[in-house]
């Protein structure tokens, strides 16, 4: 797979092309439910200089835009990924708190249709599957 033109991403959101947004973006595609911190370490390669500010600002931007999708699992740090404009879930590990992506649940899932709107148009429901993942459970 190739990786995607991240400056015409930029554009198309109509968001301005820096160095930082650049390697925000190639961050949170290289490595998925990255930490801030994480994102700011794998920026730092390419852009030693970068600011911890200008990685938040840009992460800011980015998730306003759409590019990015921003989740924070009850009890853990803000987590950024770049799959976005699809309603999917997550699976999170209680013991080391690895995180996977889940495909929108399917089937008969009457808890995914609120039972009261109270006046708002709904858009997402939000699931979070909570479990121990194979190398937690195989862990003597």
């Amino acid at each position: 797979m190739t990786s995607p033109d991240f400056a015409a991403l930029l554009r198309e959101s109509s968001l301005r092309v820096t160095q930082p947004r650049v390697a925000v973006l190639d961050a949170v595609h290289e490595h998925p439910h990255a930490s801030t911190e994480t994102v700011i370490d794998a920026v730092r390669v390419g852009l030693p200089e970068v600011s911890h500010q200008a990685v938040y600002d840009s992460l800011a931007a980015l998730t306003a835009a759409g590019l990015v999708r921003r989740i924070q699992p009850a009890g853990s740090v803000a987590r950024y990924e770049s799959r976005t404009g699809d309603n999917h879930h997550h699976l999170i590990c209680r013991s080391c708190g690895a995180i996977a992506d889940v495909d929108c649940a399917t089937g008969h899932a009457p808890c995914l249709d609120a039972s009261e709107d109270h006046g708002f148009v709904i858009d997402e429901a939000e699931v979070v599957y909570w479990g121990t993942c194979p190398s937690c459970t195989s862990t003597p």
